[in-house]
């Protein structure tokens, strides 16, 4: 995180504007109810054709941390087959990826059955984006508080290149700054920026395998030599029991501190 968006947080506690504190959920509801009923033929259309072309379940869920670190269940179109290898293991992304399954990603359809998230509460139209609960698990202090707030479909991030050409840091100060000070028109502008964006080319549509960074934050710092080995398996069996016990996902200290590991080892 940069140093002059940091202690701007430390010294300025965060103040809710009118919009958020009244109006955004409002909104969220109103227009996540009124998207469904519209796209409802849009819904139609890509449930027929993954069922054609992908076969089983065309929605699956995910467990994401929301609001506070607390994990819900995101939905999403599926985009890749179920194939698997002799050994009945599904195989890497890139080999079940398909035509159809990269153009839903390349325009977010893919993302769609999200408004039921943010029906239900567990997201919201404008936000940070939820990331993987093995990535947040590894989340410092100060990134932390950039997730007080609902996840969204789209953010700030999203629109500044953070689809797969930002960095982390980039993408932390974005939500950061994005939940700090929370504005109707702020609001606005991601939305029609976010519109701009889905029709650029974009290699999000292939995923980890497309991603000019480390797709998972975890492995961005392992592969930095910013924790240990033993951090890293420590961390991803964490996450491993927040999502089977659906637990809440908190700042790690022992996840950030290097000599801490190998002082306990010992």
């Amino acid at each position: 995180m940069s140093k002059k968006i940091r202690l701007a947080q430390n010294k300025k506690p965060k103040r809710k504007t009118i919009y958020e504190k009244f109006f955004k959920r409002f909104f969220d509801i109103c227009l996540s109810l009124l998207a469904l009923i519209v796209l409802s033929p849009l819904f139609l259309i890509i449930f027929v054709c993954s069922k054609i072309i992908l076969r089983g379940k065309v929605v699956f869920s995910q467990i994401r941390p929301g609001k506070n670190g607390k994990v819900f269940k995101l939905y999403k179109f599926r985009s890749m087959t179920n194939k698997t290898d002799e050994n009945g293991n599904l195989l890497p992304d890139k080999d079940r990826i398909t035509k159809y399954g990269k153009l839903l990603r390349k325009l977010s359809l893919d993302e769609l059955p999200q408004l039921w998230n943010i029906l239900k509460g567990d997201m919201s139209i404008i936000g940070p984006r939820p990331r993987q609960v093995k990535d947040m698990i590894f989340y410092d202090e100060d990134v932390f508080k950039a997730y007080r707030v609902r996840p969204g479909l789209t953010g700030l991030a999203q629109v500044s290149g953070g689809r797969s050409e930002a960095s982390w840091q980039s993408i932390f100060d974005n939500d950061l700054k994005y939940s700090q000070r929370i504005t109707f028109w702020g609001d606005v502008k991601i939305f029609f920026k976010t519109i701009i964006v889905l029709f650029k080319s974009d290699s999000a549509s292939s995923g980890a395998s497309g991603s000019k960074r480390e797709y998972y934050y975890c492995d961005h710092l392992l592969k930095n030599n910013l924790i240990s080995q033993s951090q890293y398996n420590t961390g991803i069996e964490k996450a491993e029991q927040i999502i089977k016990n659906g637990l809440k996902v908190e700042y790690q200290k022992e996840l950030h501190n290097k000599k801490f590991m190998e002082n306990k080892k010992e």
